[in-house]
């Protein structure tokens, strides 16, 4: 394939479903169809010239849907729709709304509470919230369009990086303001929040992100959690001392996501 357009071969190739093209040439042809309008009116020229039993069966299928499209509520406008389907899911929509719910009542349970000795929950809730949206971003089981994703040349590292960014652009500044509204400094519970972000997609190259988030909220709430609401004292983990060491947890997450870039891509990583 050159610069500026697919090559012939690969057009035909690909429009037969030849099986002697090699993985690194579909991908990259896939990558280049999305974008070149060109390309692909060659591509449905080649599959009506060299493919008619599939062009036949993408007729029909569309005949059938042609009415129920039409009598459909209207979209969004599709440019729009586009760039949200690239950086969410429906999927995501009543998790998110329950991350910011428990945010909220975490605000208002602090806000009514005796007083400043208080064990604050915004504190012992806000590292691992985010950690549930990403979940639920990145799960098999709840993405009804999984299928279709996970076959897009794009569905790897970048398209994980960007759910997980629409998660904590929701969810930090919700978290900031109840920070704020309590007296809380962000340092406190902000990078606990992305060091358990980052090992939860680190995690998510192994067992699968939906489990590595599932294994981490039980850790938190076994070691940090539940002794802090049974002494009524502030874990080490959430002061200032411990901020050096999420530092580092942070930064391995990181590493380690960059380093094992390619797992995104396999079906595991959907769990």
């Amino acid at each position: 394939m050159n610069v500026e357009h697919a090559s012939a071969r690969l057009i035909d190739g690909y429009a037969r479903g030849d099986t002697d093209l090699v993985a690194d040439e579909v991908w990259a042809l896939e990558a280049h169809l999305e974008g070149c309008r060109t390309c692909r009116d060659r591509l449905s020229a080649a599959v009506t010239a060299g493919a008619p039993a599939v062009a036949a069966l993408t007729e029909a299928v569309w005949s059938d849907l042609e009415h129920q499209l039409a009598a459909a509520v209207p979209a969004p406008p599709r440019r729009i729709r586009a760039r949200l389907s690239a950086w969410t899911t429906p999927a995501m929509t009543p998790w998110l709304a329950m991350v910011l719910a428990v945010t909220l009542l975490a605000l208002l349970l602090d806000l009514v509470g005796p007083g400043s000795g208080q064990v604050s929950l915004m504190v012992l809730l806000a590292p691992v919230l985010p950690v549930c949206g990403v979940a639920a971003s990145w799960s098999r089981g709840l993405d009804p369009a999984y299928e279709l994703t996970a076959s897009t040349p794009r569905a790897g590292l970048q398209l994980v990086l960007r759910r997980t960014a629409s998660v904590l652009v929701l969810v930090i500044p919700t978290l900031l303001a109840g920070g704020w509204a309590t007296g809380i400094a962000a340092a406190q519970w902000l990078l606990p929040c992305l060091a358990f972000t980052s090992m939860t997609l680190a995690l998510g190259g192994l067992i699968g992100v939906t489990r590595a988030a599932l294994a981490l909220v039980a850790v938190w709430a076994a070691v940090v959690v539940a002794p802090t609401l049974a002494t009524s004292r502030t874990a080490a983990a959430l002061q200032a001392d411990g901020l050096p060491v999420w530092g580092l947890i942070l930064a391995l997450g990181v590493g380690v996501v960059i380093a094992r870039r390619g797992v995104y891509t396999v079906p595991e990583a959907h769990r």
